[in-house]
């Protein structure tokens, strides 16, 4: 494990700098290091596995999250995004709780759910009561699929069976409460409830259709709490905006739904760095938020010392065994970088990367306006577009926000008076 996640100044290291430091404390290899440095050496031969029709591949920008403590264990957090600011705001709000202890987190462990619908059943509501009386049959015929699941702990736990009204009739649907232990589980869950489908008819009567997982996975929920420093945060006016913020977002959903994506913005990058599944993650969060009027997934409110404490409840289905977490090699490698050794510390960090993201963009809304942090790593952005190259970059990003006309075309006149 990395001793301290706390690395001074390591956005102002050369990318050569950083990633001598990273191989420092991370004691990953050179061929590890290449995945990382170097992705499009990546072999397409495995690229051509994963999906189909392959003619090559994305890049995206990976960028390490410092200063994270997390049930106090300190981590460096790889994240996969396009996105400016995202990763520095991410880092300064995980600093802002290292006075307080980081962050602490709990969860209501690795469970899936599968569901199978079953239609034009005669009885539905005799039906349930008859799937229940199975219960036990049925769940140690589902653990028969997957023997090595429940070697580990794993396997069918439990079965419950709801009637639901719909377009066309009632509808009897039985779910299956599975364990997936260090797996996301979408496979282990589908083939249960596979299995199970005939089953079902025989007790129902009916006609099974659908066998697949639930992406909103209410029973696989984290919850994490931070207090974030009022000091750190630019005092208790910050935190009282900070607050008010929040509160707008509880209230209104064209503010919560921009509220929620840059809680996002953290999850999904560490998800896709770790080679999760960030649409099930992200279909999990907004169906969760939503289930009483869609609210945040965040909540603020202040400490009798005037600090700000946040905290999240989340739906986070990520494994660390199948998929491209264990086939694409920078998948594996930032998996290396975290150190996490169970999927459900997986899931606490990368909540605990949400909330501080979400308190990140908070303060900047509260304290200065969302631009003026984001507009600086965009105008670097800009001048790279418009040809700058090394310092060149800089100094043009800097005229562009002194005049505040970051536009393509000012960076290029600029580039040429320089080049002068």
């Amino acid at each position: 494990m990395v001793d301290d996640s706390r690395i001074s100044g390591f956005y102002k290291l050369s990318i050569k700098e950083r990633q001598k430091k990273l191989k420092e404390l991370t004691g990953l290899t050179d061929e590890e290091l290449a995945s990382l440095f170097d992705p499009g050496k990546v072999d397409m031969e495995v690229l051509d596995h994963m999906i189909e029709n392959v003619v090559g591949s994305m890049t995206l920008p990976l960028g390490i999250a410092t200063n994270f403590q997390v049930n106090e264990q300190d981590y460096l957090v790889p994240m996969a995004i396009e996105e400016p600011s995202v990763v520095a705001a991410a880092s300064n709000a995980a600093r802002m709780t290292r006075p307080h202890g980081g962050f602490f987190a709990t969860d209501t462990g690795p469970v899936m759910i599968a569901q199978i619908q079953t239609t034009e059943v005669p009885a539905p509501f005799s039906a349930k009561v008859d799937i229940l009386l199975k219960k036990q049959e049925l769940i140690e015929f589902a653990n028969e699929q997957d023997p090595i699941l429940v070697k580990f702990g794993g396997g069918a736990k439990d079965i419950r069976v709801r009637v639901i009204d719909s377009k066309i009739g009632p509808m009897l649907i039985t779910e299956l409460i599975v364990d997936t232990r260090d797996a996301m589980g979408a496979n282990a869950v589908n083939t249960m409830a596979e299995a199970l489908a005939p089953k079902i008819e025989k007790i129902t009567g009916g006609k099974v259709l659908l066998r697949i997982l639930s992406n909103l996975a209410d029973l696989r929920l984290v919850h994490v709490r931070a207090v974030f420093d009022a000091k750190l945060l630019g005092g208790e006016e910050v935190v009282d905006g900070i607050i008010a913020a929040w509160a707008f977002a509880e209230a209104d959903p064209y503010r919560c739904a921009t509220h929620n994506k840059g809680i996002m913005n953290g999850i999904d990058a560490v998800v896709v760095a770790t080679g999760n599944d960030f649409r099930a993650i992200e279909a999990g969060a907004h169906s969760y938020a939503a289930q009483n009027g869609y609210s945040s997934l965040t909540k603020y409110e202040k400490d009798p010392d005037g600090n700000l404490v946040g905290s999240i409840e989340i739906p986070m289905a990520v494994g660390l065994v199948g998929g491209a977490t264990k086939v694409h090699p920078v998948a594996r490698a930032s998996v290396k970088i975290l150190e996490v050794n169970t999927s459900v510390e997986l899931a606490h960090v990368i909540a605990a990367v949400g909330l501080a993201q979400n308190a990140a963009a908070l303060r900047a809304l509260a304290a200065e306006g969302i631009q003026k942090g984001h507009m600086a790593l965009h105008a670097r952005n800009v001048a790279s577009t418009a040809g700058a190259r090394g310092e060149m970059i800089e100094i043009i990003a800097e005229k562009m926000i002194k005049e505040k006309m970051i536009k393509v075309e000012r960076a290029k006149e600029l580039l040429e008076e320089l080049q002068k």
